[in-house]
């Protein structure tokens, strides 16, 4: 009778597990599907100008992508910052972009986001001259880890969300991140569907990064540039900062950077140029 009563619940679980994802998806349908709230309409018009530009259809669908997100991250305030529905559409909106021409999923392995009022302060391990390891503080504006948070300054969400044409915007730049990370560390390289697409992306991706970093080498030769400087950190960094570009400046990315935007672009499933 034991036996019979185990093998019961095992068959009962296996069950729930191959029913779960789809509970999953018709529970965020059924969130997506709900009616926008108005004051969350006039929060986005009002603070996110960056969704005017989108077609109808896309803007619908972002609709549909803040209600799941709002539904399933908690957005909790710390260092005395109270989360209003201003911050919760102003983050979920510029969060869900990245997220509009493919089904990724709503950031799976992403836990909550925490927002400070300004920058803050975090301690990162550095190994120093004769392998002595110390702490280094460091003053940030935004941070993606790869245990499920992200970090946000509220006063840089709000500028960055109001001013959609300067191609600085830290909330793409950390959701950028989240989606490098999924899987591991984050390398520069997400998920890609192909070992072909890797390396034409591999091959785009370390001709820009090598020129961006010729260009700041002999800035007197190269002259400005669009992407910013802080690009030539690493590939994660460099990933972040032209998918800021991609979504905010990308008419410009396209004219000056072609097979980096066609790269972006297939990887987003997105042609922001075209909406402009």
């Amino acid at each position: 009778m034991a036996l019979l009563i185990c093998f019961i619940l095992v068959l009962l679980a296996a069950a729930g597990i191959a029913l779960w994802p789809r509970w999953v998806r018709r529970r965020r349908e059924r969130i997506a599907n709900r009616p926008f709230p108005p004051a969350w309409r006039r929060l986005l018009r009002r603070h996110v100008p960056l969704v005017s530009r989108l077609p109808a259809r896309q803007q619908l669908k972002l609709k549909g992508l803040m209600q799941v997100f709002l539904a399933e991250k908690p957005i909790l305030g710390c260092g005395g910052l109270r989360v209003t529905d201003e911050v919760r559409v102003t983050i979920a909106a510029l969060a869900c972009l990245p997220l509009l021409g493919m089904a990724r999923g709503v950031y799976p392995e992403l836990r909550q986001v925490l927002v400070y009022p300004g920058a803050f302060v975090v301690d990162r391990p550095v190994t120093e001259s004769g392998g002595v390891l110390s702490d280094q503080r460091r003053v940030l504006a935004g941070e993606s880890w790869s245990q499920g948070q992200v970090l946000l300054a509220w006063d840089e969400v709000k500028r960055g969300a109001a001013t959609p044409g300067d191609g600085h915007n830290v909330v793409i730049h950390e959701f950028a991140h989240q989606l490098d990370q999924a899987g591991g560390p984050a390398n520069g390289a997400p998920a890609l569907p192909t070992a072909q697409a890797y390396r034409r992306w591999s091959t785009v991706m370390q001709n820009e990064f090598d020129a961006l970093r010729r260009r700041l080498a002999r800035p007197d030769e190269y002259g400005p540039g669009l992407i910013d400087a802080y690009a030539a950190t690493d590939p994660a960094e460099f990933f972040a900062v032209i998918s800021e570009l991609f979504f905010e400046r990308p008419i410009e990315l396209a004219a000056g950077h072609p097979a980096l935007y066609s790269e972006l672009s297939g990887y987003y499933r997105l042609d922001p140029a075209s909406w402009a």
